[in-house]
């Protein structure tokens, strides 16, 4: 199983989008989605999306707050368990990404990108800012099939 984290970095109403286009073979491809990454042997979430992001985008997090875990099960893919987090606190100056284009997105407007259906779901529940979440994401193919959050079936 894949362990990965995820972050949306907000500034001024806006989140920082990639844009995944420059990957071969990528998964995530021409999809908009946040910034981060695999672990590295013996790192924690918060240690791997500190690292993704200052990688992929050259700016320092501080303080990233981890909202929720999100496990995604594939017919094509192996199951990955993706450690999601926010963070408003970062320094440094954006840089170029090797994976896709970074761009400031207003939150209104991120729904309306080419997004993973399932992302929709938990975009929602980030900016509902309630409590930990334990989500969970069943594709086949690029269709989401099922979702459940807290262990509750959901309808997106």
């Amino acid at each position: 199983m894949l362990n990965t984290t995820l972050c949306y970095i907000e500034q001024n109403g806006c989140y920082l989008m990639l844009h995944r286009v420059k990957k071969e073979n990528d998964l995530n491809h021409d999809k908009w989605i946040g910034v981060g990454g695999k672990f590295e042997d013996g790192e924690s979430p918060e240690e791997c999306v500190c690292r993704e992001a200052l990688e992929e985008t050259g700016l320092t997090l501080r303080r990233p707050e981890y909202r929720g875990l999100v496990t995604f099960v594939s017919d094509r893919w192996e199951t990955e368990y993706m450690h999601l987090f926010v963070a408003r606190d970062f320094s440094g100056t954006l840089t170029d990404c090797d994976e896709g284009t970074l761009e400031w997105v207003p939150k209104e407007r991120v729904g309306q990108l080419p997004l993973w259906e399932g992302d929709h779901i938990f975009l929602r529940l980030l900016d509902e800012a309630g409590p930990f979440f334990s989500l969970k994401l069943v594709y086949q193919g690029d269709a989401l099939v099922s979702a459940a959050l807290n262990g509750e079936p959901i309808r997106n």
